[in-house]
């Protein structure tokens, strides 16, 4: 499995004190020092979520990524059409789509693929036209990977969230359908990620799922960087995917 490391809430951080004057010497903490730190860690990838709201990620953000990153970039989004044309102009190497509520505290739930199939059809197209490899961030369900390769997705994202919320034989049910979910993902041709929730412990049921590319992780790596630095934090993500 590789490791995509998520730091939208090292912008979060930024904008508690410099919502407005990110032009300003002192913002901090810097995304691309952050971005920087994880990929000499070694993680393979730094994945953002520029929302309409703005609330964390700026749009300049995702240019000055761009203009920097050594791995690649994956830029999480909703499907609208202003998001759209940010995209299509930056191109970053990989584009997930996501469900977006502005009143939610992060994304909740899977991207409903089966009923807005109308709507993202040409989203797919136009994304992967510009050589962007295109993720659905979808509910661990048939019809919803079914709809993913219908549209023609080059990947899904398994959404983990309930898995990571669950305890107990709960939590078991949930592994067992991100399992099967995978497996049937594979079985039609289509990369399997996932992300949601994932942490330093639950990670340890993440491996048994099979065919795993590549997870997205973001809270948790962060939230321990504050106690223990970006780089330590990712390393320890590392080893805890391989087993270790």
């Amino acid at each position: 499995m590789k490791l995509g490391v998520n730091i939208d809430h090292v912008a979060t951080l930024r904008q508690a004190r410099y919502a407005g004057s990110l032009d300003s010497l002192n913002a901090e903490p810097d995304l691309i020092a952050a971005a920087s730190a994880c990929e000499r860690a070694g993680c393979h990838g730094i994945t953002v979520h520029l929302r309409a709201d703005r609330r964390h990620v700026q749009e300049r953000d995702i240019r000055r990524l761009r203009d920097s990153l050594l791995t690649k970039l994956n830029l999480e989004m909703g499907n609208t059409r202003e998001i759209l044309e940010i995209a299509l102009e930056v191109v970053p190497d990989e584009v997930c789509l996501v469900p977006e509520n502005r009143i939610e505290v992060t994304t909740e739930g899977g991207l409903d693929c089966v009923n807005q199939r109308l709507a993202l059809a040409p989203t797919v197209r136009r994304l992967q036209s510009a050589g962007i490899r295109v993720s659905l961030f979808i509910e661990p369900s048939p019809d919803q990977i079914e709809t993913a390769k219908e549209l023609g997705a080059d990947m899904v994202e398994l959404h983990t969230g309930a898995f990571a919320n669950a305890v107990d034989d709960a939590q078991q049910g949930e592994l067992r359908r991100l399992i099967s979910a995978a497996e049937f993902a594979h079985a039609h041709g289509l990369q399997v990620n996932a992300g949601h929730g994932i942490n330093y412990h639950n990670i340890a049921l993440i491996r048994a799922v099979p065919h795993l590319a590549e997870l997205n992780i973001g809270h948790s790596i962060v939230s321990r960087a504050v106690l223990r630095g970006m780089e330590t934090a990712v390393r320890e993500m590392l080893a805890a995917m391989a087993g270790q």
